[in-house]
């Protein structure tokens, strides 16, 4: 059993009824994890929804725990983007946002685009193949 931090890119590709993403999403709710969204993750989804997609938006976002970034993980966000900056890596804020929670609440991050958090005590899990 394990708390999981759903990057957006997994909803997204969940809303698209993308296979490899919902079997992973099942397969969470079938070993028992708790799977948790950054407030960061729930905004871009509702940023980019269409309106038709506006029920099975909710239908899906209103079923996993939000995260709210507090201080502590602000904070942490931006001295993450501080501290790669200074190595030449530049870091979008929401990822940094959304790893800062990972890493403040413990969690595991799973993402397609691993390269966007780079941070060495992060566990970030990538899409499994088939």
């Amino acid at each position: 059993m394990s708390n999981v931090l759903l990057d957006t890119n997994i909803l997204i590709l969940a809303l698209r009824q993308n296979p490899l993403a919902l079997s992973l999403l099942e397969q969470f709710i079938g070993d028992g994890d708790s799977l948790f969204v950054s407030s960061v993750t729930r905004t871009e989804i509702l940023a980019g929804m269409h309106p038709r997609e506006e029920e099975a938006t909710f239908a899906l976002l209103d079923t996993i725990p939000v995260l709210p970034v507090d201080m502590a993980t602000a904070d942490r966000a931006g001295r993450l983007i501080y501290t790669y900056a200074r190595q030449g890596i530049q870091l979008s804020l929401p990822d940094a946002m959304i790893g800062a929670t990972a890493l403040q609440r413990n969690l595991l991050l799973y993402t397609t685009n691993r390269k966007h958090y780079p941070f060495a005590n992060l566990d970030v899990r990538g899409l499994p193949s088939r």
